[in-house]
């Protein structure tokens, strides 16, 4: 077994081992065992962390979330025009899927979306996203057509982003990025009020 860790570490080296188990075997072949011997620890230490399975991996799924909205929300403001939102957010995206691999299909390929609580939870990270996205939208557009557009731009980058987690395309995630940000761009340009 590991050695003794103040109770914080122990919690964020359990949430780390946890990550990588579920990503890579999923929710429902996951067992709180398999987290537990991977982070080299007795099952008891694990429960006085977290109280269920379901727990640990909603824990997860909300962290996940939380720090992927935190990466596009900083690249967002590093930029100085509408165009340079877009790229930098879309940047960002891809640049917190190239450093969170485990942690992207954690939530968009092995996700339990058959659990409500753990659907709802990713609906909120897609929202939140869309939220931050809308506004960056510069048209002379309502703010119901704002939305729209930023779930069609959210919901292109996750299915690029799932792609190349899972191997579809060999693309560099930069390069990704690139495209997805001209491709939401051009679209955006030619936007107008309906």
């Amino acid at each position: 077994m590991t050695n003794r860790l103040p109770a914080s570490e122990r919690r964020k080296q359990l949430l780390g081992v946890a990550l990588e188990v579920f990503a890579g075997a999923g929710y429902h072949a996951t067992t709180m065992d398999d987290v537990a011997a991977a982070a080299g620890v007795t099952k008891p230490v694990l429960y006085q962390h977290f109280s269920s399975k379901r727990a640990l991996y909603l824990h997860l799924v909300e962290d996940v979330g939380e720090r992927m909205a935190t990466s596009i929300t900083d690249g967002t403001a590093r930029a100085d025009s509408p165009r340079g939102q877009v790229e930098t957010g879309i940047g960002a995206y891809f640049e917190f899927v190239a450093e969170n691999r485990s942690a992207f299909l954690l939530l968009f390929e092995g996700a339990d979306r058959s659990d409500l609580d753990v659907a709802e939870a990713i609906n909120r990270i897609e929202d939140s996203i869309a939220e931050l996205v809308a506004p960056l939208i510069a048209a002379e557009i309502g703010m119901d057509q704002q939305r729209a557009l930023a779930y069609g731009i959210v919901g292109a980058a996750e299915a690029a982003g799932r792609a190349w987690a899972t191997g579809k395309l060999v693309n560099e995630p930069s390069q990704l990025a690139i495209e997805i940000a001209e491709l939401a761009w051009s679209g955006l340009r030619g936007i107008s009020r309906h």
